[in-house]
């Protein structure tokens, strides 16, 4: 019987880590909806390469880091319960790597390929996995100090703060060094809108991540034995909410209504194991309607280019999750308990403040030294010329 479930919770994690590794497809047919046509082939590129990186990135350093294991140590760790380590690795390597795909999406159109890659590495090797150390393996003491301070620690069962906020953070940070694109605002202060090229490539981009995200939430839980169906119901409640927030207050906008799910999906990350039903529904349509108006705030008003709208689906979504976990999360409100405003409250400044300081560290030394964005060339022909020099150039694309 020990075997069975010893092989049981590899399976049951390995399945996770298919389901999150597909989601990365999601990622990539996201950007090549919303970008422009002479960039579809870098978007695909990128997100894909991004994930070859973040493997070394996270296999040699970060995995480390976050959780003390080093694979190079003897035969034992790789084979111990059927290589269920192994395994747990691959699982959180996908959670690891979907911080420079959401970065991706910000820095669209306009960053230079091989600085990225630079910053993928040092970003999933270093700053993302301090945090996960923090949050998810009592690294540093920190869980310790909310836990006396408060009366529980930070909770986030699958990552509302630790992925979607640091990401979405971090992505801010890059997208702020990096700088509109050009023709994106002129002197005038009007906006020269950029449609996505593909509503169905971007359909289809928000459905794959939708459904991928009840293995990243779902399987979160790494045993077989602590899967619970309170998480995969709750996701579908904030999915819903998301959805229909965001088609009413984008007034039946195809991006917003698509991007919707994905908001309420990041919200409910962090209390999908302890929330009532009808508490996620909440998160998620906040999460909705936080998104649509954020977005339209910070490109129309703040004329901040972030083109995916990834601080305001991952970051702000992100940490507004981390918070609703201590309120819906009680008993009060029909929740489980054994959750701490306060504890949410610090716990996802924390994670904001590492992303935030970490993005500019990674993003402001490549500026220095080798810059990160395209020439003007580059930029008005495509980013696809940063991989490959076979292309067509496309006729500049305007209007809204």
């Amino acid at each position: 019987m020990e075997n069975l479930k010893v092989g049981s919770d590899a399976l049951f994690i390995l399945l996770g880590a298919i389901m999150v590794l597909a989601m990365h497809a999601g990622f990539a047919f996201l950007e090549l909806g919303t970008v422009r046509k002479k960039n579809q082939v870098n978007a695909l590129v990128k997100i894909l390469t991004d994930f070859a990186i973040s493997t070394l990135a996270y296999f040699f350093i970060g995995y480390s880091i976050a959780y003390g294991v080093n694979f190079f140590s003897g035969a034992d760790v790789l084979a111990q319960k059927n290589g269920y380590e192994l395994v747990k690795f691959f699982f959180l390597l996908t959670f690891a790597a979907a911080i420079p795909a959401i970065v991706s999406g910000g820095i669209a159109e306009r960053a230079k390929f091989n600085p990225q890659q630079a910053a993928t590495f040092m970003l999933v090797g270093f700053v993302y996995p301090f945090f996960e150390g923090i949050a998810w393996n009592h690294r540093f003491g920190i869980q310790d100090w909310l836990n006396a301070a408060f009366g529980a620690e930070f909770h986030d069962f699958a990552g509302s703060v630790v992925v979607h906020a640091v990401g979405g953070w971090i992505g801010l940070a890059a997208v702020l060094l990096l700088g509109a694109r050009r023709g994106r605002y002129n002197k005038e202060g009007r906006i020269s809108a950029h449609p996505p090229s593909s509503i169905p490539f971007l359909a289809l981009g928000a459905w794959i991540l939708s459904v991928g995200w009840f293995g990243f939430n779902v399987m979160s839980a790494q045993e077989i034995g602590k899967i619970s169906g309170l998480v995969a119901v709750n996701s579908l409640m904030a999915m819903v909410g998301g959805t229909l927030a965001a088609l009413w207050l984008g007034k039946n906008d195809p991006g917003f209504a698509h991007n919707g799910p994905l908001a309420g999906l990041v919200a409910v990350c962090a209390g999908s194991d302890l929330m009532h039903p009808l508490g996620a529904l909440i998160v998620g349509v906040v999460a909705g309607g936080l998104f649509v108006w954020m977005f339209t705030l910070t490109q129309n008003r703040w004329k901040i280019d972030d083109v995916l709208g990834v601080w305001p689906l991952h970051g702000l979504c992100g940490a507004w999750g981390g918070i609703a976990a201590g309120i819906f999360g009680t008993k009060a409100l029909g929740g489980v308990g054994g959750v701490s405003f306060m504890s949410q409250l610090v716990g996802t400044l924390f994670g904001i403040g590492i992303a935030l300081a970490g993005g500019f560290a990674v993003y402001g030394v490549l500026k220095k030294t080798v810059g990160i964005r395209l020439d003007a060339e580059e930029e008005f022909n495509g980013a696809d010329l940063s991989i490959h020099k076979i292309t067509a150039t496309p006729e500049r694309e305007s209007g809204w």
